[in-house]
């Protein structure tokens, strides 16, 4: 009789390598070409940062063949794309601003960043072997995270910009702990619930429709709910207070698969929302610019006026279609260009047509963590890996909704393009943390043992039901769990 060859499943690292070289064209070439549009020549330091960013992104490659080889081809990629768009933009602003005599460098400190947040996200896929180590330190998370997110409270370490007390100062730079705090958070939210989500998900009363909880089981959202008040009353924060609240709500979804939760949490974080815009003068102020943008007074307030969400706007309808071009647009008339605002410096000379190519690239990176999650067999794997990528999507969705005028600005900031050293370590840490977990998700699983040959039956002996019974409880007692810890 003929054999049948096994297939041969190969990682699939080559593909990550041509897509890459593509990012990298992406990124190098637009920032060849904001130097010939503005300078008509290419940028002076056009050779270094080519250098650098084609070293840090194949060595993230070696990597991942090193350490990870079953990881995604397809987020590296479009992480290195992001990145070097981002670089070039910034770029470009800095030479708006240096042409109105104000010297801002925003382009050197970003590679800084860059090339430490790769450095970092190597060091995670190098160290970290199997991804539920991370589970064994689920209240410890819950500590770390919460004290990072208090940290801009203590005396003499945080400090307050532009009215939010959201940054710490160290050694002459500030950083924002919570972007580190948030993947914390969500190491503590997977290992929680991942133990406790038969009791959130089948306990509990059903009343039009909803399966809803019990009040006992409230606890952990309401608790939520209240520090995310916290960080808005005390910070001032309003765009951290809004990702914790929703990453959390969106894990306990995933977890549970009951809608109830998430009315739940539309209901609770309406009413803090209102809560908050009655008794806090900072929170009205960003909803009075977010409802009259329009209006005279408002847009002439300072602080807390509208100005700089519409000369936003303004920026993106002259960018129509197609945009002014790489260079050829106006973008340091939007206060904070470079951060908040960068999506309207991008909408401006790259067009709607560029804005939606690059937001399909957030879609994608969203979609491959999505999979990922659904692939890996543990349920923390699943949970954290979903709340990563959910972070991803919805940092971008309040971000662009911000800019566009669809809900209030909230002071977030678009990974991986805008300005700002704790926002792109932190989310390279998320890259290589999906890379990780992908890697577990894709990796086929190991041959099973080859059964020893059934011996020649004995004319002479004869099986009796209770050995047969034996040999099966036996062989069924041997087969392993899925999760190496188990589901508790």
């Amino acid at each position: 009789m003929a054999t049948v060859a096994a297939h041969e499943v190969r990682p699939g690292r080559g593909a990550e390598l041509g897509l890459l070289a593509l990012a990298l064209i992406v990124g190098i070439g637009a920032y060849a070409i904001v130097g010939l549009a503005t300078a008509g020549r290419l940028p002076a330091e056009l050779p270094r940062q080519a250098a650098v960013l084609t070293t840090l992104a194949v060595g993230m490659h070696v990597v991942l063949r090193w350490r990870a080889p079953w990881a995604d081809q397809v987020l590296l990629p479009a992480t290195v794309a992001l990145n070097g768009l981002g670089l070039a933009v910034i770029h470009r602003i800095d030479i708006a601003y240096a042409a109105r005599d104000k010297f801002a460098g925003f382009a050197d400190r970003q590679l800084g960043w860059t090339a430490l947040g790769m450095v970092f996200a190597a060091l995670v896929l190098i160290g970290l072997r199997d991804h539920r180590t991370l589970r064994r330190y689920t209240y410890t998370a819950m500590v770390v995270g919460l004290a990072l997110m208090v940290l801009p409270l203590v005396p003499g370490l945080g400090t307050e910009i532009n009215g939010a007390r959201i940054w710490i100062r160290l050694f002459g730079s500030s950083f924002q702990p919570a972007e580190v705090g948030k993947i914390a958070l969500a190491v503590f939210f997977a290992g929680y619930l991942v133990t406790n989500r038969e009791t959130l998900a089948l306990a509990g009363p059903k009343v039009l429709g909803l399966q809803l909880p019990r009040i006992r089981d409230l606890g952990p959202i309401l608790l939520a709910w209240l520090v995310s008040l916290a960080v808005l009353v005390f910070e001032r924060d309003l765009g951290t207070s809004l990702l914790f609240f929703g990453l959390f709500v969106a894990m306990l979804y995933l977890a549970t698969e009951r809608k109830s939760w998430v009315v739940i949490g539309l209901a609770l974080f309406a009413a803090g929302a209102t809560l908050a815009a009655s008794l806090f003068g900072h929170v009205a102020a960003r909803f009075t610019a977010w409802l009259h943008a329009f209006d005279n007074d408002v847009f002439n307030a300072s602080p807390g006026g509208s100005g700089q969400l519409v000369r936003g706007l303004f920026g993106l309808a002259s960018g129509g279609l197609f945009g002014t071009g790489l260079g050829q647009g106006r973008p340091d008339l939007v206060p904070f260009a470079e951060s908040d605002f960068i999506v309207a410096s991008i909408g401006e000379e790259l067009g709607l047509t560029g804005l939606m190519a690059i937001l399909v690239i957030y879609l994608v990176m969203t979609q491959r963590g999505l999979r990922t999650a659904i692939g890996v067999r543990d349920g923390f794997g699943k949970l954290f890996a979903g709340g990563m990528a959910f972070t991803v999507a919805f940092q971008c969705f309040v971000v662009v909704g911000g800019v566009t005028r669809l809900i209030p600005l909230t002071g977030l900031t678009m990974p991986f393009l805008a300005y700002g050293g704790s926002s792109l370590l932190a989310n390279w840490v998320i890259v290589a943390l999906l890379l990780r977990i992908s890697d577990s998700a894709r990796r086929p699983a190991p041959p099973a043992e080859q059964a020893p040959a059934a011996p020649e039956p004995d004319p002479g002996r004869t099986v009796t039901d209770d050995q047969l019974t034996e040999r099966i409880v036996v062989r069924t007692s041997t087969q392993g769990d899925d999760d190496g810890e188990g589901e508790r």
